[in-house]
């Protein structure tokens, strides 16, 4: 069995050209900073599902507005991608918002806040229930 398929390498591709185009060619003052976190393209190649992140964007309204401007730029973006990259048929392009991040930081909040109530609780204990280093049970 091969180490990498062809839609992994081709995913990868895309990933790293998308990046780009969306960066510098798209210029949509509605757009905010977009992240390409990953793609996945279809056994066939013919879809390629595209998500992304949103930096600083965690109003519903605005993603749904970000998520509809690359939608119109898909076609554009899918002919960008056939003069750089050398493949027989472009998948067709598929954006998805990636709420990982946002979960991600949600839940190291979450986190950070229940270590920090642990020392409180830690440090409002009594001297006298600490146990000595040789004591068990």
């Amino acid at each position: 069995m091969r180490e990498f398929k062809r839609t992994d390498r081709v995913a990868d591709q895309l990933q790293k050209e998308l990046a780009v185009l969306i960066q510098r060619e798209i210029k949509d003052p509605r757009l905010g900073m977009v992240t390409v976190s990953g793609v996945e393209v279809s056994r066939d190649l013919g879809y390629a599902d595209v998500h992304v992140t949103l930096l600083g964007e965690q109003d519903a309204e605005r993603i749904k507005e970000n998520m509809a401007v690359l939608k119109r730029a898909a076609g554009f973006l899918r002919s960008q991608i056939a003069r750089r990259i050398k493949l027989r048929h472009v998948p067709e392009l598929r954006f998805h918002y990636d709420e990982s991040v946002v979960r991600g930081q949600r839940l190291s909040s979450l986190i950070d806040e229940a270590v920090a109530n642990d020392r409180d609780r830690r440090d409002d204990e009594p001297e006298g229930d600490e146990r000595g280093e040789g004591e068990r049970d």
